[in-house]
């Protein structure tokens, strides 16, 4: 953990683009109250080969009116060189400067992967077409990509990314801290050192946490798993008892030297809320 208590902690929020007016409406109001708490900037995610544009694109222009710092993600698969660059000046002129910077899925029916296969392409390809405009975030998977046949090679993978222009990544969301620590450790025997913030997901309702981590390969610990399915559909306590859990294990990566956190709120305010006033991030920020 050594090169990561070199780095200013940094705290971010994350939005995904609502498909409706109603939703809009609801990210507005969440985006307001999170705002108030000073975040570093708040990513908007893009949808697999690009199914949420227009929405991700509408979402990032009102967050700049609003004064709001802002990351759009941008994810390469199923996507064209010409397809990447409009949206690359695109951001430009709206003054951007940071983007996350992602493989994607691979939306069902689709067979053509685009120009960019990998991520590290992608990288690659904003650096050679706008230099250093913007700051590169990558993903990085503490308990390892699902689709990753070794573990060795998903951490050449996530080496590939920083060699191509990365300046620092955040992680998929996990519940044991270990597991991000070991994974610093082994980027630091390869000689990576960039800041790996790890993505935290506050737990809101078990049954769909239980689906989403099934989806993309978190693994949520077989201990924790049978005291959230106690509670049945005690929502308000399984709230409760993963606010205790998820404040614990953030005060121990930030104890222990994490360059900061990355709230996946889902667009909801309360929780990720009582999380930052836990651990006191309005006077880290």
């Amino acid at each position: 953990m050594k090169s990561q208590q070199a780095f200013k902690p940094t705290f971010s929020l994350e939005l995904f683009p609502p498909k409706t007016d109603v939703g809009m409406e609801k990210l507005q109001t969440a985006a307001g109250k999170m705002a108030a708490a000073n975040p570093l900037y708040f990513s908007v995610t893009y949808g697999a080969g690009g199914s949420t544009r227009d929405r991700t694109l509408e979402t990032v222009k009102w967050l700049r009116s609003e004064g709001i710092e802002t990351a759009p993600h941008l994810s390469c698969i199923g996507l064209h060189k010409e397809e990447i660059l409009e949206l690359l000046h695109h951001y430009q002129q709206q003054g951007i400067q940071r983007l996350v910077a992602l493989r994607g899925d691979m939306p069902s029916g689709m067979g053509d992967t685009g120009d960019f296969p990998y991520a590290n392409e992608l990288v690659e390809f904003i650096r050679a077409e706008t230099g250093d405009h913007f700051h590169l975030e990558v993903a990085a998977y503490p308990e390892f990509h699902p689709q990753a046949p070794t573990a060795s090679s998903d951490l050449q993978n996530f080496k590939r990314k920083v060699e191509a222009g990365a300046n620092s990544a955040i992680t998929q969301y996990f519940y044991n801290a270990d597991s991000y620590f070991a994974f610093v450790d082994s980027c630091e025997k390869m000689g990576v050192n960039i800041p790996v913030v790890p993505g935290i997901m506050p737990i809101n309702n078990y049954q769909q946490l239980a689906r989403f981590s099934d989806a993309c390969g978190a693994e949520i610990p077989r201990w924790l798993s049978k005291r959230l399915e106690e509670f049945g559909d005690d929502l308000e306590s399984i709230r409760a008892f993963g606010l205790d859990v998820v404040t614990e294990m953030c005060q121990r990566l930030l104890d222990q030297g994490a360059p900061g956190l990355h709230f996946y709120t889902m667009n909801q305010a309360e929780l990720t809320l009582s999380l930052w006033n836990n651990l006191g991030l309005s006077d880290r920020a």
